[in-house]
């Protein structure tokens, strides 16, 4: 969706000025994520359907089609768009180093996920490091990190419900599987959040 905004921006919206910085490194932000969430569907996850039923495709595609495709960015690279007058260039390039850290973390806390289970047997392990020592979602809490940062530089309403959205979801799913490892593993770490640290 962001590409075809791209591409086709002066189709869409009848003029193509020039984009902002802050445009220039949300894209950015944004195809460094999607890129690494498609890399990461093809070699790190591994999906069920009961992990991932059907039904979650129309979930899925309204979520990032809808909420974050047109809600957001639709009105981020619009024309009209103006970046916040109170950040500056240092603001911009600040967020978009934090969201590639956070987005780094990210990918750890796949891999350590991906690894809890030895090949050929069906023994899990308790996660640890890479943020796991507090939170037992760490990968849900880097990435509402990450899309917390892209909000604040972009500042666009959509940006917010996406986010919310986001948050309300994972959180339901990290509440899960936190009660999951305590159930699981009775020596699990009593004091583990589920997303947020020291809170949920």
């Amino acid at each position: 969706m962001t590409l075809a905004l791209l591409l086709f921006r002066k189709s869409i919206y009848g003029r193509d000025p020039a984009l902002t910085l802050n445009q220039k490194l949300g894209v950015f932000m944004v195809l460094v994520h999607y890129i690494k969430r498609e890399l990461e569907t093809a070699f790190v996850h591994r999906f069920s359907s009961e992990t991932m039923p059907f039904t979650n495709v129309f979930k899925n595609s309204f979520h990032y089609y809808g909420l974050f495709g047109f809600l957001t960015m639709y009105f981020y690279l619009h024309p009209d768009y103006t970046p916040p007058s109170w950040a500056s260039p240092t603001l911009f390039y600040a967020a978009t180093a934090f969201f590639l850290i956070f987005e780094f973390l990210n990918l750890q806390t796949h891999l350590v996920l991906k690894n809890l289970r030895r090949p050929g047997t069906t023994d899990r392990n308790i996660p640890h490091g890479w943020g796991f020592g507090l939170v037992s979602c760490a990968n849900y809490f880097w990435e509402t990190l990450a899309w917390t940062t892209f909000c604040v530089q972009a500042q666009v309403i959509g940006g917010y419900i996406f986010l919310i959205a986001s948050v309300y979801q994972m959180t339901e799913w990290g509440l899960k599987k936190h009660k999951r490892y305590r159930q699981e593993f009775p020596n699990y770490p009593k004091d583990r959040k589920a997303i947020f640290p020291f809170l949920i």
